[in-house]
């Protein structure tokens, strides 16, 4: 346990922090799931309107470092490359 004031601050800090980046990724990957479901479903409407919303969750985790980068941009890519799959 820790007794210094700035160890229990930093406690609580990462508490905080690891709440907040947990929130997110559990949003990040449901928005990927919805996504997936329309895709899955066959509705290309639905599965572009669930792409709509998750694109900007799906970066935002890239940039406050919930996913890296690289593996973000791939599931965009890969998500869209589906999506135009589906209209052809």
């Amino acid at each position: 346990m820790a007794h210094h004031a700035s160890a229990k601050k930093r406690i609580r800090q990462t508490a905080r922090r690891t709440q907040v980046n947990r929130t997110r990724l559990s949003a990040v990957r449901t928005s990927i799931r919805k996504v997936e479901m329309a895709i899955a479903g066959g509705d290309a409407a639905a599965a572009k309107e669930a792409f709509k919303d998750a694109q900007p969750l799906i970066m935002r985790g890239a940039q406050k470092g919930v996913l890296h980068t690289n593996m973000a941009s791939r599931k965009l890519s890969r998500l869209v490359k589906q999506i135009k799959g589906m209209s052809a």
